[in-house]
């Protein structure tokens, strides 16, 4: 009789610490996930959200009162926008009209399996407000589109480095190249670069004389 008084007080003992380390066992858990869910919050929070991500400005020159609004929906690895950049139609559209036209960027990425990151590394540029350094160099002095060809030209226009590195890894920005890729789309674009007028597609990369009668068009509407 001792000896099974003994045995049950030895069990429920047992009972007691097993109950004691499945307690353990769950706060520990709890407070796991607790601390992850403070830390993306953190993130979020600190790092930027994918909506506010995709209501940021995209890159532009010229004024938002601009009557005539030129948006190019391009990618870094597309030969064809790399031609366009480096005619220099959008410089003598400016030198030509000044204030009355404004040019946008979005992305369009469909190029290169490396065109999306691209498209994130011109946004971390604009984060630290050199986009079009950024851009200017990438067309002018291609090195290819891959991570270290991408901090390469990050050092070169002078971006802080590691704020660049932690921008691309950012979900925040992969949000604002798909809904810049998303409209492109919408619009019905098939292939870059890209252009729309006021909101109108055009049917293929303008030549200077072209878009010039277009802008002149527009103004004469306005």
């Amino acid at each position: 009789m001792a000896e099974s008084r003994k045995n049950a007080r030895r069990q429920r003992k047992e009972s007691q610490q097993k109950q004691r380390q499945l307690h353990w066992l769950i706060g520990a858990g709890m407070a796991i996930v607790l601390t992850m869910v403070i830390y993306f919050t953190w993130q979020e929070i600190t790092i930027g959200s994918p909506t506010s991500a995709i209501a940021a400005a995209d890159p532009a020159i010229g004024p938002e009162s601009a009557p005539v609004e030129i948006v190019e929906y391009a990618d870094f690895g597309c030969t064809a926008c790399r031609a366009w950049h480096n005619a220099g139609i959008r410089e003598q559209i400016i030198a030509t009209f000044g204030e009355q036209v404004r040019f946008v960027w979005k992305d369009f990425p469909v190029i290169t399996p490396q065109s999306p990151q691209a498209a994130k590394a011109g946004h971390c540029a604009a984060a630290q407000g050199k986009f079009w350094e950024f851009h200017d160099l990438v067309y002018e002095q291609f090195a290819g589109l891959g991570v270290d060809a991408l901090r390469g030209y990050a050092t070169r226009v002078e971006l802080d480095q590691a704020a660049f590195d932690q921008c691309l890894d950012q979900r925040a920005m992969r949000a604002k190249v798909q809904a810049n890729d998303q409209e492109a789309r919408r619009l019905g674009l098939r292939g870059t670069p890209g252009f729309a007028i006021n909101g109108r597609p055009l049917p293929a990369p303008p030549s200077f004389d072209q878009l010039a009668a277009l802008i002149q068009q527009e103004l004469a509407q306005n």
